[in-house]
């Protein structure tokens, strides 16, 4: 009986773990898609949600020209905000056919790692969570986006 109710409870507490996995994975990827489509869609409100005032993104940009990866400046969160203001200004949306790929690479109990595919390219984010919301707290990126992993 011992062995009965230790099997019970070890599965119970399995059960319990998985579905907070799952619910905590699914809340990851909701911020990475509020991320892409507060870009896609000039959504200051979904960058908000998506975005910790700290951030810290930067990237590398290929050069036509030399073909090499080139720095990128830094993206402040008072920046990301005033590029999607210019995106709904300018109406210059993405249209919904547009790749909008998230992964979730790894997660703890209170940092994540994703990785977003965006029109731009492959940004590779690292989240943290706090009083039970994920958002992103730094953001390195490569552009533009290789045909190869265009849909």
């Amino acid at each position: 009986m011992k062995s009965y109710l230790l099997f019970v409870f070890c599965i119970s507490f399995s059960l319990l773990s998985f579905s907070q996995s799952e619910e905590d994975i699914s809340a990851v990827e909701k911020t990475c898609m509020n991320y892409i489509e507060g870009f896609y869609k000039g959504d200051s409100l979904k960058l908000k949600a998506a975005l910790k005032p700290r951030l810290y993104k930067f990237g590398y940009w290929k050069n036509k020209d030399t073909n090499t990866y080139e720095y990128s400046n830094q993206m402040t969160y008072e920046q990301a905000l005033a590029y999607a203001k210019n995106v709904l200004e300018k109406k210059k949306f993405q249209a919904d056919d547009v790749i909008r790929k998230v992964e979730v690479l790894d997660m703890g109990n209170h940092i994540a790692a994703a990785k977003v595919t965006a029109w731009w390219g492959i940004d590779y984010m690292l989240l943290s969570k706090e009083e039970g919301k994920w958002m992103i707290e730094q953001v390195i990126w490569e552009g533009p986006l290789e045909k190869s992993h265009k849909n």
